[in-house]
């Protein structure tokens, strides 16, 4: 089940990641169901893992890495 837009993404992904790390995870989940034909837990790890590549929690919010303080990194 491809999410077409960011607003089909489950309210996990939704609620708590800003519009940019649900594009990255919308495109990682997608391309990653492609690759694993039904197998839904696959694609949702793999669309985590891309988001953390580039956002990281701090506190309850999720942000860019390249945004963050150095000391945080």
């Amino acid at each position: 089940m491809p999410y077409a837009v960011n607003h089909d993404l489950p309210p996990s992904v939704r609620n708590h990641l800003p519009p940019h790390a649900q594009d990255i995870y919308r495109e990682a989940f997608n391309h990653a169901w492609l690759q694993h034909h039904g197998d839904e837990a696959t694609p949702h790890r793999i669309a985590w893992a891309a988001v953390k590549r580039s956002y990281q929690k701090a506190d309850d919010m999720w942000v860019r890495r390249d945004e963050l303080p150095e000391d945080w990194v």
